[in-house]
């Protein structure tokens, strides 16, 4: 972590990364709380405001009482505080000040923290710098009984065990009597069915059965669909009470899928991650954040994944388009895609450009690899490089430059405006795409241009999954021009370049 001397700044203070506006909006855990940190982005409600080149930004927020509010955010977690009630992170003061700063690097001078600011960074930065080190004297850490671990592991994966057999019956039934018993048994059968697997302790299986309770109602071809899920879910099943003669990375993945907690394992993977891609999916009581990263040294893509509680964002956030010097370590498993966030070095900076692109081909290449190491893969993070997002009988497709190869846009994305946003971008010309590939189609996440059209902009948007099959198909014809209606004017998009970097447009 980057430290002041003696309570002043350092002489570099004023190069402390400043988010664009759609950055900082990217990070609101919601739509109320967009619009309130809006409101507050104006010089007008601020006072006695600061950053530093440690990455902190502080200020006093005027508010309904008689004192102001405090707030200060790091921008290297990032991390918020406030004397504010709310329980938002980051709350409706945090967004303001950064917006503000956004804005008008003018108005968020260089300087010295005050101390009600200096306590929160110097506690933080102590607690993460201790978080970093083993838990044990001795170098080491784990449980603090290892033989009593042991025997609830064994109890647990008895539990499991039982589940895992009782919904082979289950599935046995199921196939024996036909799968149009299936939609006219209702929800019902399958809720109690997930219920018993809650019960073994096997929340992975209970979320994949509750999946299949509503694939009867999901349209035409749901046989198929019902068929395929029924499959999968029996290879899990088969997987999991087989585990023993496995290979390791492969029953790792097993007790990941299955419900098993993993924790990251074997030593940190520092480089420079650029932020590809954040959004939120709700899972039953639960938000689920994903953040996709990529190593500019390493070539590696992680996921960071966090979660927060019903009508709360999770706390791990970062803005899109940034790269950050950090060290990541990984969770066990076939694909290693999950990876734990560590030690921060220095302050995040704008990305000065986008990740290496593959073909079509070798992004479905990519995803049929993925599945060899984990069969119940959904989709495979790639990069596709030179495409133009052309309109095709069944939606939209991702054409290559040379219209060789196409392929699918996935049906959840086609219902979100980013699409249309990402077709005024391109404007007809090629793209760097960013996205998940997967047996739906593609899903675009970001993309980048591929030079002089905006300067080497990156937009990024939110994912969905979509709910019927796809596979790449024959090219539609790429359009000639763009119609005036989506023109970069038109959707809001501005594209300018940053100094030292390529400007992010967040379509969240």
């Amino acid at each position: 972590m980057l430290l002041t001397d003696g309570g002043e700044p350092l002489a570099d203070a004023a190069s402390a990364a400043r988010w664009t506006v759609e950055q900082v909006l990217a990070l609101a855990p919601d739509d109320a709380s967009r619009k309130a940190g809006n409101k507050l982005g104006a010089a007008g409600s601020w006072s006695e405001t600061g950053c530093e080149a440690t990455g902190a930004v502080w200020g006093l927020c005027k508010g309904s009482g008689s004192k102001p509010y405090r707030t200060v955010v790091d921008t290297t977690g990032p991390a918020y505080k406030c004397s504010c009630p709310s329980r938002k992170f980051p709350c409706k003061h945090a967004l303001g000040l950064l917006l503000l700063r956004a804005a008008d690097e003018a108005a968020v001078p260089a300087g010295s923290p005050p101390d009600w600011a200096r306590e929160w960074l110097t506690g933080r930065r102590a607690r993460a710098e201790a978080k970093a080190r083993p838990a044990g004297g001795d170098g080491t850490s784990g449980p603090a009984d290892p033989e009593a671990a042991r025997k609830r592991a064994e109890k647990r994966a008895e539990r499991i065990g039982g589940g895992a057999r009782e919904l082979e019956q289950r599935l046995t039934d199921l196939l024996r009597g036909g799968l149009a018993a299936a939609e006219q048994a209702g929800y019902g059968l399958w809720e109690e069915t997930a219920a018993r697997m809650v019960d073994a302790q096997a929340p992975g299986l209970a979320g994949r059965v509750r999946e299949l309770g509503a694939v009867p109602a999901s349209g035409p071809g749901w046989p198929v669909r019902l068929l395929e899920e029924c499959a999968l879910l029996h290879l899990l099943d088969s997987a999991w009470l087989g585990r023993d003669r496995l290979p390791p990375a492969l029953a790792a993945t097993v007790r990941t899928r299955v419900g098993l907690p993993a924790s990251p394992e074997g030593p940190p993977v520092r480089d420079r991650w650029l932020v590809l891609a954040q959004y939120d999916t709700p899972e039953g009581k639960i938000v689920t954040r994903r953040i996709w990263l990529y190593g500019e040294e390493s070539g590696r893509t992680a996921l960071l994944l966090s979660f927060g509680a019903a009508g709360r964002s999770p706390a791990q956030a970062l803005p899109v388009g940034v790269t950050i010097d950090a060290g990541l370590t990984p969770h066990p498993g076939s694909g290693q895609l999950r990876a734990e966030l560590g030690e921060c070095f220095g302050v995040p900076e704008p990305a000065v450009a986008p990740p290496p692109g593959v073909t079509v081909t070798e992004a479905i290449a990519a995803y049929g690899r993925a599945l060899g190491d984990d069969p119940w893969a959904e989709s495979w993070p790639v990069v596709l490089r030179d495409v133009i997002p052309v309109p095709s009988p069944d939606g939209w497709q991702l054409v290559d430059a040379e219209g060789r190869e196409a392929l699918p846009v996935a049906p959840a994305a086609l219902n979100r405006p980013s699409l249309w946003k990402l077709v005024a971008v391109s404007g007809g010309n090629p793209l760097t795409v960013f996205g998940e590939c997967g047996h739906r189609g593609f899903d675009p996440l970001a993309a980048w241009t591929s030079g002089a059209a905006a300067g080497g902009a990156v937009v990024a948007g939110s994912a969905g999954r979509g709910a019927s099959g796809a596979s790449a198909g024959s090219v539609a014809a790429a359009p000639t021009a763009v119609d005036a209606s989506l023109s970069r004017a038109g959707t809001g998009v501005s594209v300018p370049i940053p100094p030292g970097g390529i400007e992010t447009v967040t379509l969240i």
